[in-house]
Order: C-alpha cells, then structure tokens, then sequence
C-alpha cells in the first residue's frame, strides 16, 4: 500500500490532501515517524525518523497519533481482496503481502491483467492506491513493489539474461539482505552496482562477507529466489522495548521497567502456546549507541520467573554507568508443543524437578493466575513488589561463574 497510515488519515480526512502530513509520535516527544506522506517525504521525512527531526525538517506538516485499529480494518479490507483472487497470500505486514498467481494464469488472462485487476478492486473496496510488482519470485516482485511509488505497477521480466539485465543498474543496497554495514564493505571495495556482484568472483565476495553471504549475494544478484510463498507466518521471535521519554539512569526505574518487559513476553510465549530457546536484552545509550545481549534458555521455557533470571544476568554482566534510552527483551529460537516434547527429558528424581527445571508447577500456576487476573482486570491489577530475591541470586549465580 502507498503511504498506508497517512493515506488513511486522508482518506477520513479529504481537508489534508495536498499537504504534507505525518503519522507517528509527536513532535515534542521521543518516538519516531511510523508514515509520512508523499508530500513530507519531499523533505527527507521518511518512517523510522525521529518525529523531533521530522518537525525540523518540515515544520509545517501536519503530525497525527497512530490509530492502529482504523489501520487494521482497513488492512482486512485489502487482504480480503487478495484472498479473492488466490489462497496463497502471505501478509508480511498490515499494509504488505505476497500473491501466488501461477495458478490463475490462462491462455485470455495475462499476469498483467490480474495486477490491473488487484489494484482496481483495492481501490474500489477502500479508495486507497496500491503499488504493485509482478515477478516470478518473492525478492523480484517486492523489489518491483517499490519501483514505482505511488500508484505503480512494474513487471520484472521472466528469462534469466532479461532479470540480470534489468538488476544490473541498481545500487547494491537495493538487494534484500544487504544492510548498512555489509554496503560499505562492499562499496570499499569498489562493489557499488548490482552489475559488480553478478561479474564479482565467489572467492572474492567471500573474503568480505563470508562464505554463505557470498553465495547469497551471487543468487539474489541474479534474481534467484527460491522462497514459496507461505500462508501462515511463523513468529520467529517475541519481543517489547520502551523508550525513556528522559534518558534514565536509575537501577530502580530500570529494573522495574525491565521486569514489566519481560512478563509481557512470558504472556505472549503463553497466549501462543510457545517456548523460548534464548533471551535477549537490548539496551540504547543516551549517544544512541546500541547493544544486545542473549542467553540460552535450558531448557526452553514461557515462566516468568526464569525468564526474568535470565534477563536480570544479561542486564547485571553489562554495569550501566550511563543513561539509557531504551530498554528491550525478547525471546527467540521458539518451539512449538511438539518441538517441546522432543525436547523434554523426563526426570529420574522427582525432587530435582525445581533444580533441573526451573519451570515449576507452582510457576506455571502462578503464571496462570496473574495472567488471568490481567486479562480481566488490566495489566497493572497485580505487579511485583520487587525483583530482589531474582536479583541476588543473579549476583550469586554471577560470581561463581
């Protein structure tokens, strides 16, 4: 979808066509930009800038608070669409998807009818505009998505020489999987076109990014894409972050808000009936630099209690001594119920249950009681008084090893 926030607020607002507007934080608070319109991105605003920066750039735009709910109806209304022209749809965000049309084609229906046809029906059922590209795989057609916004429609064509060709002008940032870091490698060493990659030596490309990198680089740079197209996403990771909205140095405050972070995941892990192989913290300094720490999880677990053990060693071994913007936690490497009975080993000793798992019973039960409470009466109905028991503990554990 173009602009999908800011088109919405449009949309219910046709008084803000023409202007530049921007969806997302306020301008005099710590947050970012979730979309900004095509006339603000005029300026350099773009999503993910600070909204401070934002206002600095175009001071005359018009800044609105996200209403996810609204976007979310909205975005019902688009996937109900595709699901009318093909089953296999994977939504990759509210306002993004992967369409497998292979099946529709036939001899008085062109590839190219159908996307005229999609983009039509979109803007029929919301009145919103859509870019759409049409590839043979996965990375082409997002790659075609954004060739031309708004309101575009780019067909990558089919024949291997003909995808090469078309690729080989393009900078090497606009490949899926080549980041920030991985460009200026690149780009040092005289790689700056995609036309670099596809004549670059394997061998070479290895010495920079490593061997598996460079095998992916040399595919992607020649419009391989082997994903299918997936119907049902699998939550590869859970995680929550705050932003300070003042830089804060308090062990308190930050204990307290870490602990908040962490149950929040363990009830996520819980409603999705899943179990986390590795924690993580995420820690942002006043200077924006950023970290992140991990810790296997043995064995994986959705309890409260262990993960915040672990996210407690993880923010300990670090010994904060300057302000923090943001403070994250998550879970990641998750099993499903069957992944976790091959994982489980049953017991000899009942009583070695605690020692051996630190997921209880009485943590389970615990568990489920707050998170019923919460459900039912809010998230601040039931909190804990403190995280001293954890934390020294942590600090024992700490020093022994």
């Amino acid at each position: 979808m173009d602009a999908f926030f800011a088109a919405i607020e449009i949309l219910d607002n046709p008084g803000l066509k023409g202007k530049p507007v921007i969806v997302g934080a306020p301008p005099d608070q710590r947050g970012v930009v979730s979309t900004a319109s095509y006339e603000a991105r005029t300026y350099g605003v773009k999503s993910a800038t600070p909204s401070r920066v934002a206002y600095q750039r175009c001071p005359h735009a018009v800044f609105l608070p996200v209403r996810m709910e609204r976007y979310k109806h909205v975005s019902e209304q688009v996937m109900n669409v595709l699901h009318g022209f093909s089953p296999l749809v994977e939504a990759v965000s509210v306002d993004e998807a992967f369409v497998d049309i292979g099946s529709l084609l036939h001899r008085d229906k062109t590839p190219e009818d159908i996307a005229y046809n999609i983009k039509n029906q979109i803007y029929a059922q919301t009145g919103l505009t859509c870019s759409v590209g049409l590839a043979p795989n996965k990375f082409l057609a997002k790659l075609a998505s954004d060739y031309q916004k708004p309101d575009g429609l780019t067909i990558i064509p089919s024949r291997p020489g003909e995808i090469e060709q078309f690729l080989a002008p393009l900078p090497i940032e606009t490949l899926w999987g080549v980041g920030p870091v991985t460009t200026q490698k690149l780009q040092r060493a005289g790689i700056t076109r995609i036309a670099d990659l596809q004549t670059c030596p394997v061998s070479e490309l290895t010495e920079l990014t490593g061997l598996s990198a460079a095998w992916h680089l040399k595919e992607i740079a020649k419009g391989r894409d082997d994903r299918a197209v997936k119907t049902e996403h699998e939550e590869k990771s859970i995680s929550n972050e705050t932003t300070f909205y003042e830089d804060c140095r308090d062990e308190e405050t930050l204990h307290r808000t870490l602990i908040e972070l962490v149950e929040n995941v363990g009830r996520r892990l819980r409603i999705n009936s899943k179990k986390a192989g590795t924690g993580q913290i995420k820690i942002r300094y006043a200077n924006f630099r950023t970290l992140t720490r991990q810790e296997r999880l043995r064995p994986p677990t959705s309890s409260d209690r262990p993960l915040l053990q672990c996210a407690l060693r993880l923010f300990e071994r670090e010994q904060i001594s300057q302000p923090v913007r943001l403070l994250g936690f998550g879970a990641t490497h998750l099993l499903d119920p069957e992944e976790q009975r091959m994982e489980q080993q049953p017991l000899l000793f009942r009583e070695l249950e605690y020692t051996c798992n630190p997921e209880s019973g009485n943590d389970r039960a615990l568990d489920k009681a707050v998170d019923t409470l919460r459900e039912q009466y809010g998230s601040q109905i039931i909190r804990r008084a403190s995280c001293a028991h954890l934390s020294q503990s942590t600090r024992r554990r700490t020093r022994r090893e």
